[in-house]
């Protein structure tokens, strides 16, 4: 399974949520939607249990981990997934394994194979994931491109961008008010939210919203802050440094956390999100981890063998041509590709061979050539002409 949602979203928690505020959270919500728990409630919400409990399992298994965190961080799904079987590159895991592993070690023991006698646990059962507390305010991301060269996403590198974003205003320190004066919220009465009660046929239904009056704040601005007019932010260039791990690829993004844009009134920034942008080489062409160039090399060479010089993403090298080279031979330098991006190793350098046919010739050299007519060396094999075929052949499937 493969959820669309911000994993740490999933979860409830936000980005700088330490280990212990991850698992906390997850073993709320696996709980609440185990299919176990779900008795009695219709098909439908049976299958919508089942998959938020995948869900959550999905995003723990990435979240929990050191390494795959990282790279969630800095690329997104496009860091985890793929890299194993399971949820995220949790190689081989299924939401209830995962489930196991958690509440295994949290009451001494696996769940047995199912949720059992484990109703209650304290306060867990059926829980909110959010524990009542009131979320805290994110403000948006920023999306910018840089362009990388072959060279640079084979080695990684440091890149720094001018960044025009809103910080927290430093005159009231992001709350909008002038030497903080603040008078409690008429309308929720400080609370931050309003409570309705509304009468219908299956009993009274009480909901509850962000107050209107003091967006959810519980409290009123009596001066604004004269720097940035009550909002809490103002415009600022900032110049950003960030490091570009190799091999990374076009349309991969880097996330950058906190340096986006502040939210009105206090709260977290949001994230920088740096889209990778290859550019294209003169003469190497990628193929995911492998380098591709195409050398034309004479009929001669071709026939006799020598050694030609290449390109390579370090510079200049020398490959031997043995004779009888076949045109569309590919040979394969190991490990002279690119980095794989989640450290699975290194791709190669394949070389693809052409041979130059000359399209005039002198009297002396159509001379050479028309001796070698009647020649068997130059007549192609029955072998030759089969691998020709099985060539195209494969070409065209």
């Amino acid at each position: 399974m493969a959820s669309n949602n911000d994993y740490y979203d999933i979860l409830g928690v936000s980005k700088t949520a330490t280990d212990a505020e991850i698992k906390s959270a997850y073993r709320k919500l696996a709980v609440k939607y185990h299919p176990d728990r779900q008795v009695g409630k219709s098909d439908a919400e049976k299958k919508e249990a089942e998959e938020k409990f995948k869900e959550v399992a999905e995003a723990y298994s990435v979240l929990s981990d050191a390494q795959k965190r990282q790279r969630y961080d800095q690329f997104g799904k496009a860091g985890v997934d793929g890299s194993a079987g399971g949820f995220g590159g949790f190689s081989g895991a299924s939401a209830e394994d995962i489930f196991s592993q958690v509440f295994g070690d949290f009451f001494g023991g696996g769940s047995g194979g199912g949720f059992g006698g484990f109703s209650g646990f304290g306060g867990f059962g059926g829980g909110n994931a959010g524990g009542g507390r009131t979320a805290s305010r994110q403000g948006s991301s920023i999306r910018a491109r840089i362009k990388l060269s072959l060279q640079e996403i084979a080695k990684g590198c440091e890149k720094k961008l001018k960044v025009p974003h809103y910080v927290s205003c430093p005159d009231c320190k992001g709350t909008g008010a002038q030497d903080n004066s603040f008078s409690t919220c008429s309308q929720c009465h400080g609370s931050g939210y309003i409570t309705r009660v509304q009468r219908t046929i299956l009993g009274a239904m009480q909901t509850q919203t962000v107050c209107p009056a003091c967006g959810g704040d519980g409290k009123i601005i009596t001066k604004k802050c004269a720097k940035c007019n009550g909002d809490g932010i103002v415009k600022q260039d900032d110049v950003v440094s960030f490091n570009v791990p190799a091999g990374v690829q076009s349309g991969m993004q880097l996330t950058v956390r906190g340096k986006g844009n502040a939210p009105r009134h206090g709260g977290e920034p949001g994230d920088l999100l740096v889209v990778i942008e290859e550019e294209p080489d003169n003469d190497l062409i990628r193929d995911e981890d492998d380098i591709i160039y195409n050398a034309l090399i004479p009929v001669y060479t071709a026939v006799l063998g020598g050694t030609i010089e290449i390109p390579t993403i370090e510079g200049k090298a020398k490959i031997k041509i043995e004779p009888g080279t076949q045109p569309n031979k590919i040979l394969r330098l190991k490990g002279k590709g690119l980095p794989n991006v989640q450290h699975y190793g290194t791709g190669d350098l394949l070389v693809h061979i052409g041979v130059y046919i000359p399209e005039t010739l002198t009297k002396d050299e159509k001379k050479i050539f028309e001796k070698m007519e009647t020649s068997d060396s130059f007549t192609p094999t029955q072998e030759a002409k089969d691998a020709f075929k099985e060539h195209f052949k494969s070409m065209c499937e």
